[in-house]
């Protein structure tokens, strides 16, 4: 199951008026683990920053659902709350969830959110909205969970969680690899 990182970038951006200024802005990623947020981080801002970047943190970020609308670049924080009967004990509790949505506004932040969660059973309240700093939010792309040169597992090996066995094929070639690496040693 993937969660939401929140990954903290810091590089040079040039300004409108093209002055230079270093600049550390957070994105939000959906990935399964800090390594993958990480890694995604480098393919996607790799290819939009000119010069050199570097990742100076990476936090696990807990929102129960994001809300995206293509008018607005703005990200708003939204906490929501309600009241959750225990099944067990019959008593009353509060819940908070944390959830983001694009807005022009706070206005238009709280609109959207009532808009959005009219479908649950319960009375919401929504009794905070803030301006996120968050630049961008990245959602998974499984066309991009690709890795190269490997065989996909089959369903027997999925089934079991053993990692892939490796074929005659793999033994073969890594032999090769292995006997061209000896003789480049030995002509030293």
């Amino acid at each position: 199951m993937n969660s939401w990182y929140t990954v903290k970038i810091k590089y040079i951006k040039e300004l409108e008026d093209g002055r230079l200024k270093s600049v550390t802005e957070p994105y939000l990623v959906d990935s399964v683990s800090f390594t993958d947020a990480e890694a995604r981080m480098y393919e996607e801002v790799g290819s939009q920053v000119r010069g050199e970047f570097i990742i100076t943190g990476i936090s696990k970020t807990d929102y129960a659902d994001i809300f995206y609308y293509d008018d607005c670049d703005d990200w708003y924080k939204c906490k929501v709350t309600y009241e959750s009967m225990d099944a067990d004990s019959g008593k009353s509790k509060k819940v908070s969830n944390n959830y983001l949505v694009t807005a022009a506004n706070v206005h238009q932040a709280y609109e959207r959110m009532n808009e959005s969660l009219s479908e649950m059973l319960v009375t919401i309240d929504i009794p905070s909205i803030m301006l996120s700093p968050i630049v961008e939010v990245l959602p998974y792309v499984p066309s991009s969970d690709v890795e190269l040169d490997r065989r996909p597992a089959t369903e027997e090996e999925m089934a079991s969680g053993i990692p892939a066995a490796r074929d005659e094929e793999d033994e073969l070639e890594d032999a090769e690899s292995f006997s061209s690496f000896e003789d480049e040693t030995e002509e030293e």
